[in-house]
């Protein structure tokens, strides 16, 4: 992979994490809730497309390192976007959301895994 599609999926990842931030930033978020838990299905979503965006960042990287790399990634990401939303009037820092996040992320590295597993 070039260096300069490495770099774009990196600055994809960044402004992925910017939107994730607007999006903690606001009171609240215009999504109707049509069943319970649907907000950590929505956690685990978004979480699991970071992942995706981090682990194409970092190509040629050893499997095992890519893999916990995305996934550390993200939940520290989720941390420090729970800590924002502790901030922000009409929200609150949930636990669970963040389990949700760290769930996400898990779930579509652990695919990616073991795709570029077969594929080697």
């Amino acid at each position: 992979m070039s260096v300069y599609v490495r770099w774009a999926w990196r600055l994809c990842l960044v402004l992925y994490c910017l939107l994730i931030y607007a999006l903690s930033a606001q009171s609240h978020l215009p999504v109707p809730l049509a069943f319970s838990g649907q907000d950590k299905l929505i956690h685990a979503a978004a979480y699991a497309g970071m992942s995706c965006l981090f682990w194409h960042s970092w190509p040629g990287s050893r499997m095992l390192y890519r893999t916990a790399g995305a996934v550390l990634f993200c939940s520290l990401y989720g941390i420090s976007d729970e800590w924002h939303q502790s901030f922000v009037a009409g929200r609150d820092a949930s636990v669970f959301d963040w389990l949700a996040d760290t769930a996400g992320a898990i779930l579509l590295v652990s695919l990616l895994y073991k795709r570029g597993a077969k594929a080697t």
